[in-house]
């Protein structure tokens, strides 16, 4: 999964590829801002059709946070 995230936050986000390491931090480390997050959302979402509660989006702070979090939903 999280080279999948890797692969959207590369492809989609135009993140250069040295930053994103498990352990990079969305906003303190890539820079993702409010709308950028929004989007990583959306194409998550549709990528694994999942669907991310809201309430959770404040507890993914890192990339692996999202590569685990989608673990989980996708099971």
């Amino acid at each position: 999964m999280y080279e999948e995230i890797k692969k959207v936050l590369i492809e989609e986000l135009q993140i250069d590829e040295r930053l994103i390491t498990p352990s990079a931090e969305l906003v303190g480390d890539l820079d993702i801002n409010s709308i950028e997050l929004a989007d990583l959302v959306m194409i998550c979402e549709e990528k694994f059709d999942v669907e991310m509660a809201e309430e959770d989006l404040s507890k993914l702070v890192t990339v692996g946070d999202v590569a685990d979090y989608l673990e989980n939903l996708v099971g």
